[in-house]
């Protein structure tokens, strides 16, 4: 059972403050574009051979923000549990967005998965399902940034380099990369299926 509703976590935002980075529960624009850098910095420089899908892409402001950085992705998917981010993702992108719930769906296939935020609200073993669908279902990597240390929470959802490593180790990750120089109690990933 989550620690709490999703549906509802997100619903909330929207009404209260629109299509913006707190629509989404970002604290601010700036911190989501902060790791959306990292996560374009961990991608190849040319990504007009690779394929993305966004896990949990909300708005699809990832997509737009690779766009304006001129890193956009041969193609892109975005997928959302949430009908209210689908439609908005499909409108704002033009691209194939899908609805599905991550923890247990059947994914499409994509060169790398990219989620940015979107496992801060999910308990310790959704965690786990979201990571190994999202894990199986890419080519070359998953990139994905979490809350990181070991506080408590009754809404958020903090992971420590320990239980990652356990993670990558129970999915038979090849390499795994770390970024946490960059925000407090925050840390970036990337799982690849093969050494770079």
């Amino acid at each position: 059972m989550p620690r709490i509703d999703n549906k509802t976590f997100y619903s909330t935002a929207i009404e209260k403050y629109g299509i913006t980075a707190k629509g989404v529960n970002w604290h601010s624009k700036e911190s989501q574009k902060m790791r959306f850098d990292i996560i374009l910095e961990m991608l190849p420089k040319d990504m007009n051979n690779y394929s993305v899908a966004d896990a949990g892409c909300g708005f699809g402001d990832l997509y737009l923000y690779m766009l304006k950085k001129k890193r956009a992705p041969k193609e892109y998917i975005g997928i959302d549990a949430l009908v209210d981010m689908y439609s908005i993702a499909s409108e704002r992108t033009g691209c194939e967005i899908i609805v599905a719930d991550i923890c247990k769906d059947r994914l499409p296939s994509a060169d790398f998965y990219i989620c940015s935020g979107a496992m801060n609200v999910l308990e310790e073993f959704e965690t786990h399902l979201f990571v190994q669908n999202c894990f199986s279902s890419c080519r070359v990597g998953f990139i994905f940034n979490v809350l990181h240390g070991e506080k408590e929470s009754e809404t958020y959802n903090y992971l420590t380099t320990t239980q990652i490593e356990q993670m990558a180790a129970d999915l038979g990750v090849k390499e795994v990369i770390f970024r946490d120089d960059y925000m407090q109690d925050d840390i970036t990933v990337m799982f690849l299926k093969e050494v770079l």
